[in-house]
């Protein structure tokens, strides 16, 4: 069983890359943070009294469900109240920290002149971009797999599918990247 403070603590670890994550999904940042909040809390009331280890696997479950829930949720929405609004697509206001993305293990030891920098940081939004346009499902593999470093069972159980599939997912989603990556010029 989970204590409080291991509790609290696996929740401070993920909460970034929930963030992220959800960000990704939704592509609205209040949306996301409502997203990863329900998720917490859902976590937190059933699951709190789980064992520590179990905590990454049930999260990711529940914060699956969630978003699948907000689609829905908004699939209805739409439906019910459809207005020219609901068409237009949100943009970053600037509050989401990209750099934070870019963190690697002793880069604050070394350093970096101003042109590798803003390379490097192109590079990450284009990169992000087209994670953005990948098919949802591909985006939630791929998601799972290299951003949050789950392996393929892990992720199955996670997105409620074979493992067969989240490879599926994952080939084509590295190969739209590769492709779309190639034709801005990218070669990574």
């Amino acid at each position: 069983m989970a204590t409080e403070r291991e509790l609290s603590d696996f929740l401070k670890s993920v909460e970034k890359r929930a963030f992220k994550r959800s960000v990704y999904h939704v592509r609205n940042e209040e949306s996301a943070l409502d997203i990863v909040q329900e998720s917490m809390l859902k976590l937190a009331e059933h699951y709190g009294d789980k064992p520590a280890a179990e905590l990454p696997m049930l999260f990711q479950r529940i914060l699956s469900n969630c978003t699948l829930d907000w689609f829905r949720r908004q699939k209805t929405k739409n439906a019910l109240f459809s207005n020219l609004g609901d068409f237009e697509s949100d943009t970053d206001d600037g509050d989401f920290d990209l750099l934070e993305t870019l963190q690697t293990q002793g880069e604050s030891q070394q350093t970096e002149s101003a042109e590798s920098a803003v390379n490097r940081i192109q590079v990450m939004q284009a990169i992000e971009s087209e994670i953005e346009t990948l098919p949802a499902r591909q985006r939630e593999a791929f998601l799972m797999r290299y951003w949050e470093e789950l392996d393929v069972m892990e992720t199955a159980a996670a997105m409620g599918c074979s493992e067969g599939s989240v490879k599926t997912h994952c080939s084509r989603a590295v190969q739209a990247l590769s492709k779309a990556l190639r034709g801005r010029g990218i070669r990574l």
